[in-house]
């Protein structure tokens, strides 16, 4: 199953098997998001880990950070992130936020996609400092990219998203058992975009 979002102002909430997910197309004004995106450039401090696969290392295709409300680290694919401090940009992005989704996030990864050379390849947010069936709330600024998810059993149920600029992706629900995404690469030539994952990390 293949579905295309086009632009609207209602969520969108589409039926899928195993799953809850919203999408506001335009959760901020263009002018907002720009603000927004030109912050976050400049203020956050960007690093690029090295990722382990196969054996294999060599340097994450994006930059990252991890802010948080507390100390508590993250870990995925053989990376351990230690928190910076929730900016005040942060804080104003997660308040809009808690207007539509309650959950108490405590923590935000973002990751910086400077080109479509960078990518997210397949993967859950399921890693145990999560909990059990976690809500994860997505922000996009900057440059559209495609947002693919595929189920883990179901080989027919896919979906394809455009994220836009000041897009918000609610995933909640068994999601993150039963499904995975992914940021792929592109050759078309593209800006930069940046993608904030606010996630509740527990102790």
């Amino acid at each position: 199953m293949l579905e295309l979002f086009s632009n609207t102002n209602e969520p969108w909430q589409p039926k899928l098997p195993d799953a809850e997910l919203t999408y506001y197309s335009t959760f901020w004004t263009k002018e907002e998001a720009d603000i927004l995106y030109s912050k976050l450039l400049k203020e956050i401090p960007w690093r690029q880990d090295p990722i382990t696969v196969f054996g294999k290392t060599y340097p994450q295709p994006r930059l990252t950070s991890l802010h948080s409300v507390n100390k508590e680290p993250y870990s995925y694919s053989g990376i351990k992130m230690n928190p910076e401090p929730m900016t005040e940009t942060l804080e104003r992005i997660l308040s809009k936020i808690k207007t539509v989704e309650q959950n108490k996030f405590t923590s935000v990864l973002l990751n910086q996609y400077r080109d479509g050379k960078d990518s997210n390849g397949w993967h859950s947010d399921d890693e145990k400092e999560l909990g059990i069936n976690p809500i994860i709330a997505s922000v996009s600024l900057g440059e559209e990219r495609f947002f693919h998810l595929k189920h883990k059993k179901d080989k027919t149920q896919r979906l394809k998203i455009k994220l836009e600029h000041g897009s918000l992706l609610i995933m909640g629900g068994t999601m993150q058992e039963n499904w995975q995404h992914q940021i792929a690469k592109t050759k078309r030539e593209i800006d930069s975009r940046i993608n904030l994952t606010f996630r509740k990390i527990l102790k």
